[in-house]
């Protein structure tokens, strides 16, 4: 049995306070209003939320990545959209440049994005290139300071935020993955500019928008890796994303179980609490078992993250379980509500746009399907 350290449980009870009294109020008025939670943000940030797993040199906390994602859980508990902001600043934005960054571009970018100073971003997806990713047509043409940026990204988590930008192109897209090179983009340089942002059914707070590259230009030393090694470094990078994804999940699951066990208790049928049906107490047990079974699977790819394993079947088969567990969990938790559940008045209806989302992005569950098939045939 897997049993959380006493220093984890630390986090994840400051996580949960703060999430419960703080974040959750204001969840269905940011879902109405689409408005970014900059003052949770900086609340966030000063808790040390914004970078769990940076060294303090950096400006991070120095935690581990399964502290990360137990404090992730909890935020998204209360809102998903504010939970995935946390989570693209810690693992998108912030740990490609830890991982593969120069001394110098940890000191210039990544303390500022753990400190919470700057928004990150992470623009990998284009409009042909989304889970075939190494079809990059961004272009990258060298100049006698460093590149041309010229493209168009798409469906940019932070994006209309952003001040530091963890951006892919390829220097010949008819070399696919072989050419694409990974940067780091300062979004007040010109040539860069925010393309639509996206009306979404769910975590509306989480801004969604294209980014457009127009001449922008790079200098070399913010080239992140090695020249044309940038796939590699996406890749990577999503192995932690689809953790922090699964955690998000994790959080929608287990607040639409908590919602669904209060409203069998609560309301009654035939003069008797729906509790006592049977069937609604084997979709209450199917909930609770699938929900276990998605944070051992989370857990577990988040400690094997954090030892500097690469873990990518074990981190694809947690995103992949626990974001199916939170959409059968939110789809169970509507239909034990009734007509209720279909209502914007109540949570779970939030909590059903909100899951959607979990087996799309950062891979759709069935890109997920194919890294653990890979790993199973290779």
């Amino acid at each position: 049995m897997f049993e959380l350290s006493s220093d984890h449980r630390q986090i994840r009870d400051l996580a949960r306070d703060f999430a419960r009294n703080e974040v959750l109020p204001g969840a269905a008025e940011r879902d109405r209003t689409h408005a970014f939670p900059a003052e949770i943000f900086a609340q966030l940030a000063e808790m040390g939320f914004m970078g769990m797993f940076v060294p303090e040199a950096y400006g991070g906390a120095g935690l581990d990545v399964l502290s990360y994602v137990v404090a992730l859980e909890e935020i998204c508990y209360a809102d998903a959209g504010v939970g995935v902001i946390m989570s693209v600043q810690n693992s998108l934005a912030g740990w490609p440049i830890l991982e593969f960054g120069t001394e110098a571009q940890k000191h210039t970018y990544l303390t500022p994005l753990a400190t919470g100073q700057k928004v990150g971003c992470y623009a990998l997806t284009e409009p042909n290139a989304g889970s075939d990713a190494g079809a990059q047509r961004t272009r990258a043409t060298p100049t006698a300071t460093g590149w041309r940026l010229d493209g168009t990204k798409m469906w940019i988590t932070n994006g209309p935020q952003a001040d530091i930008c963890v951006t892919y192109a390829s220097l010949d897209p008819d070399q696919r993955h072989r050419a694409v090179c990974a940067f780091i983009v300062d979004t007040s340089s010109p040539g860069f500019s925010v393309g639509k942002v996206e009306e979404k059914m769910g975590i509306t707070c989480s801004s969604t928008s294209e980014l457009i590259f127009e001449g922008l230009e790079v200098p070399t030393e913010n080239l992140l890796h090695a020249e044309r090694d940038g796939f590699r470094v996406a890749m990577a990078t999503l192995d932690g994303g689809r953790i922090g994804i699964a955690a998000q999940a994790l959080g929608i699951a287990q607040r639409c179980l908590d919602l669904s066990v209060a409203q069998a208790k609560s309301r009654r049928t035939f003069g008797r609490p729906i509790a006592d049906h049977q069937a609604i107490q084997f979709k209450l047990a199917d909930m609770k078992t699938r929900i276990e079974a998605a944070r051992l699977l989370t857990y577990r790819a988040a400690a094997l993250k954090g030892s500097g394993g690469r873990g990518s079947a074990e981190c694809s088969m947690a995103k992949l379980f626990a974001s199916e567990t939170a959409n059968f969990c939110a789809y169970e938790a509507v239909q034990i509500f009734g007509g209720y559940g279909f209502s914007r008045e109540y949570e779970v209806e939030r909590l059903y746009r909100d899951a959607r989302i979990t087996t799309l992005y950062e891979g759709t569950s069935e890109v997920q399907r194919i890294v653990v098939a890979k790993g199973l045939l290779s």
